[in-house]
């Protein structure tokens, strides 16, 4: 079975960048995010964060990064159909969509359609900026869920 709970506390800690910032997003102390990811690490026998300013992940740490984004979509989705799972609270974590472009799309034409996008979703919007060709490989590796890029 998955720990989610350790596979959140990895997954902020990358996204965040700091243990303390990643506590503080998940509303539990510094100290249980360490022992969270101490636990996974020593269970899959891996590094999953590197240590450091920033702390960065590890292939195997964006691996779980991904399947954690994947596992928010589809609760999002879930969510909308039956709103009765999300609880009383209304705090639901918003979903983030990482997406790569090159800048000459940016400049174009992207930015207009990813504002409209947002605006009529509850989606948040991670947009990596590179060359067109290093954007489709951010896709085959797993780093974004979309890409624009000139290769097929």
């Amino acid at each position: 079975m998955i720990d989610y709970a350790a596979v959140r506390a990895v997954a902020a800690v990358i996204r965040t960048g700091s243990f303390e910032r990643a506590a503080a997003s998940l509303n539990v102390t510094p100290s249980a995010i360490s022992q969270r990811v101490k636990h996974l690490e020593e269970r899959l026998g891996t590094v999953l964060i590197e240590r450091g300013t920033p702390c960065t992940a590890t292939e195997k740490g964006l691996s779980l990064c991904r399947h954690m984004d994947r596992v928010g979509m589809l609760e999002k989705e879930l969510m909308e159909h039956l709103p009765e799972l999300s609880g009383s609270d209304g705090n639901a974590q918003r979903v983030t969509l990482n997406v790569a472009t090159n800048a000459d799309s940016l400049g174009t034409w992207f930015l207009k359609a990813i504002a409209a996008f947002t605006r009529t979703t509850d989606y948040l919007v991670n947009v990596a900026i590179d060359d067109e060709d290093h954007t489709a490989e951010w896709l085959r590796r797993g780093r974004v869920l979309a890409a624009v890029t000139s290769l097929e």
